[in-house]
């Protein structure tokens, strides 16, 4: 039994509620209350007493949707996502290509042209002036398009004659291929790169997690089985990083439908797993992204009226991905940025009911509307917010949608104030996977581009954006009566930093600094 003591110890049982004390046994949390009362009430059993030395402890961060493989990888790759220009991300690629052999693949990773001055998307002959010896793919910073030279577009068996996939576009100017894909059309270029290994996934994993521990996060809900050569490859890789004795880390995986076949083989299935690697609900994308026009829109883009967005699946498709979760008794987690994939989605969850008892989930679910959201409060889902995409997105998403769409776009205090449950992510590698930048932007709402306010009527408080990362993620999971809360009976998972959030500016948040992270009562990261 162990003894946590000697700072504030805030439950998110309501507003405001803190202890002096925790008591522990086995990972999981046995009563709270006055250090007094604890210490003599359970004087003879208490094994190891924490001082926390004034610091503040909160239940355990958990990011409701990212994708820890790719977050390892942005660790481990030449990471696009800080370079202001064009020019300097060429210059970083030559003198990463310089020190490559040839003919291996040269990967950037996060690129964003909208934080660049010019604002243009790199072409293919850019990348041919870099390097003709190696293939080079570039990943935009949404994943969901992609840059690549000749080199790789050759190897992917693509040129200006290949038909545009399904959820998909390869995009083109008066000569021929540009060198982007978009969405599904991603695959031609990702099929011709050579498969990891599993030494690579179990060293990527590992960098994600004690980066992960070092940001506050005690668990994460993360989408990778698909990519990276199979369901079973990738799930012992997470079976091996995470064991549960070196590291323990409440990871939820998203099983994608591609992967779903896979998952039936091995024998498994939803909720399934060990201890702290649990199989979640299926993973489908409905529509792309706002950065290139691919996410989907019930009315066209204000600065491009030619264009609403790509549908990843017919209606057809997405009825039988629908029907097919549910014969397995499985929640879905849909990817859907835009109102019209929102719509789509919501359609089926009417037309398809979910098991009682379990919740579906849409990530994203940036673009909504007053009707959506009125049917949203009838459902049992969870939204996975990303509360950075203001920063990120503001204020060049008004060009693409418009003062009016945007009345009911990235409307984190309306759903909360309307009852929808919400759960706070970072889609990292997308957007930085610590937690705290993701307060602060659902607090403050403030540009990371020109450092102004947007739509300040959308701001959550700072309790309402700390339930987002405790409470929300447990709620996403179906595990609400064991994790998010410090209180009798759930996991002793926390968070511990050295300072009162509720007691800062918006701006104050993220100048505070992770000190412990304890996961099922063992102390992980310790600075």
């Amino acid at each position: 039994m162990e003894l946590w003591f000697g700072g504030k110890i805030y439950t998110m049982i309501q507003e405001g509620d803190w202890e002096e004390a925790v008591i522990v046994q086995e990972g999981r949390i046995v009563e709270t209350g006055t250090s007094n009362h604890l210490h003599t009430k359970y004087k003879k059993e208490i094994k190891e007493e924490y001082n926390l030395n004034g610091a503040v402890m909160y239940p355990g961060f958990t990011d409701s949707h990212l994708h820890m493989i790719m977050h390892g990888e942005r660790l481990l790759r030449l990471d696009l996502s800080f370079m202001k220009s064009k020019h300097e991300v060429l210059q970083a690629l030559k003198q990463h290509a310089a020190s490559t052999p040839p003919e291996e693949w040269v990967i950037g990773e996060g690129f964003n042209e909208n934080q660049w001055v010019e604002k243009e998307l790199i072409h293919t002959n850019e990348l041919d002036e870099v390097t003709e010896t190696h293939p080079v793919m570039l990943s935009r910073i949404c994943r969901h398009a992609l840059a690549a030279n000749s080199k790789a577009m050759e190897l992917a068996g693509v040129d200006e004659n290949t038909p545009d996939p399904q959820g998909g576009k390869l995009e083109k100017d008066e000569n021929g291929l540009t060198g982007i894909f978009h969405d599904e059309a991603q695959e031609f270029i990702k099929a011709a790169m050579p498969e990891v290994s599993s030494s690579y996934l179990e060293n990527a994993l590992t960098e994600a997690v004690e980066d992960m521990y070092a940001r506050g996060l005690t668990g994460g809900h993360t989408e990778d089985l698909y990519y990276y050569g199979g369901f079973l490859k990738t799930l012992h890789a997470f079976y091996k990083v995470i064991d549960g004795v070196d590291r323990k880390f409440r990871t939820n995986l998203l099983v994608h439908h591609k992967a779903m076949d896979e998952m039936e083989e091995a024998g498994l299935s939803f909720g399934e797993g060990t201890e702290f690697v649990k199989l979640g609900a299926m993973k489908i994308f409905s529509d792309g992204a706002l950065g290139g026009r691919t996410a989907l829109l019930t009315a066209p883009y204000e600065d491009d009226p030619s264009h609403r967005g790509v549908a990843i699946h017919n209606d057809e498709e997405l009825d039988a991905l629908f029907q097919k979760a549910r014969k397995k008794g499985m929640p879905v987690a849909v990817h859907a940025i835009g109102d019209g994939a929102v719509e789509a989605v919501v359609d089926r969850m009417e037309r398809y009911p979910l098991e009682e008892g379990h919740r579906d989930r849409i990530i994203h679910a940036q673009i909504l509307n007053d009707q959506l959201i009125e049917r949203l409060q009838n459902l049992p889902v969870v939204l996975d917010i990303q509360p950075s995409f203001v920063a990120s997105d503001f204020p060049w998403v008004i060009d693409r949608l418009g003062e009016e769409r945007l009345k009911r776009s990235y409307a984190w205090k309306t759903l909360h104030d309307k009852g929808v449950l919400i759960a706070g992510g970072s889609d990292a590698p997308i957007e930085e996977v610590n937690p705290l930048m993701g307060m602060r932007a659902a607090v403050d709402r403030r540009s990371n581009q020109d450092y102004n306010v947007y739509q300040e009527e959308e701001r959550l408080s700072i309790y309402e954006a700390v339930s987002l990362y405790t409470k929300g993620s447990s709620y996403a999971v179906g595990k609400e009566k064991e994790l998010g809360m410090i209180r009798e009976d759930y996991a002793a998972d926390f968070t511990v930093l050295d300072r009162d959030l509720f007691s800062l500016s918006p701006q104050e948040i993220t100048d505070a600094v992770v000190l412990m992270t304890v996961v099922d009562g063992e102390i992980m990261y310790k600075k």
